[in-house]
């Protein structure tokens, strides 16, 4: 049973302004799809079964950001994660995440992709999770904020060694790219929104670089810093929700990558799918509500079809957990997709 309950800004918004308040639908959802409803169950379940004694999911690209997919994962549909019955799934893998971390640098391995997502999990968990229940009775290492200090700590200091403003695959990574780029300000935007000290010279400066990036088309370059020259559709719906988590919807930027997007709703990935269907399902959500509906139906007719029997996606703890996060944007609990 799903226990999250609404925030109490958010009621008084939807009483006290009637007229100028959003569809509700939009805010909050509706009625979920059957569809999106059995394949989300079925994937938690898997997810539950193959998580380690130690907290982490194992298998090809396991690692703290893996470990965050699969706790957003549990979140985003409202499971409580203080007394719900996937609560000691939740906060096993919180403390295997915390108990990964370097403590000397921040550094949540084992790449930046996986420190973007560690910090967006985090952040999604931090005020959520009650920390007394953490431990459960142990010595805590860390608090989910000095966890997530020590992580945005980290990001400035590569951030700092990076030239063009971004990062790369490694903290002493010299050169950046948009997709890792992409991951960390989602992770920094996140603990900005949770309540965490970000500074606005990280953000701009890697906002900065997606901008330069970007074409007048919409296309987004992989790296570099110059706009444009290739077609990516995971890298223009990457550049689209930056910009509008960031409150950056005015630009050029972001009105020519929505539009590449929006126009290109049929596309499917055949390499990194499940990445691909992860940033495209927050970009339309963000950007063009009627398009999400659309790519959102087909989405779920896609992954009913192409869920294992065993409510898996290709057996995989990463793929499995995207996936169910496509779906998530139905059930609206997690403060990262507030609109």
């Amino acid at each position: 049973m799903k226990q999250f309950m609404m925030p109490a800004c958010l009621m008084l918004l939807c009483t006290t302004f009637p007229a100028a308040a959003q569809d509700p639908a939009l805010r909050f959802g509706g009625a979920i799809p059957q569809e999106v409803e059995t394949v989300y169950e079925r994937g938690l379940t898997w997810l539950a079964s193959k998580q380690s004694e130690q907290g982490g999911w194992q298998g090809g690209n396991d690692g703290a950001g893996v470990d965050g997919i699969c706790v957003m994962a549990f979140l985003a549909s409202g499971e409580d994660p203080n007394f719900g019955r996937y609560a000691p799934n939740i906060r096993r893998a919180l403390r295997a995440m915390i108990r990964s971390q370097d403590a000397s640098t921040g550094y949540l391995p084992n790449s930046m992709y996986h420190h973007g997502f560690a910090m967006l999990a985090l952040s999604e968990a931090y005020g959520a999770v009650d920390e007394a229940l953490l431990w459960e009775g142990g010595k805590p290492l860390r608090t989910i904020s000095q966890a997530l200090d020590l992580a945005i700590r980290c990001a400035g200091t590569s951030q700092k060694a990076n030239r063009w403003g971004g990062w790369r695959y490694m903290p002493n990574s010299t050169d950046a790219d948009t997709s890792v780029t992409g991951a960390m300000l989602m992770g920094l935007l996140a603990a900005r929104n949770a309540g965490m000290e970000v500074s606005d010279e990280v953000i701009d400066a890697a906002l900065e670089y997606m901008r330069r990036s970007t074409g007048k088309d919409g296309s987004v370059a992989y790296s570099g810093g110059f706009g444009g020259f290739g077609e990516s559709m995971n890298r223009s719906a990457i550049a689209t929700i930056v910009a509008a988590v960031s409150k950056h919807k005015e630009t050029e930027e972001f009105k020519a990558t929505l539009k590449h997007i929006t126009e290109r709703l049929e596309h499917s990935e055949s390499n990194y799918k499940e990445y691909f269907r992860y940033y495209m399902a927050q970009a339309l959500f963000q950007g063009d509500y009627v398009s999400w509906q659309k790519w959102n139906a087909a989405t779920a007719r896609a992954l009913s079809e192409t869920q294992a029997s065993d409510g898996s996606f290709n057996n995989d703890a990463y793929a499995t957990g995207m996936s169910l996060l496509a779906m998530a944007l139905n059930y609206r609990f997690l403060p990262i997709y507030e609109r």
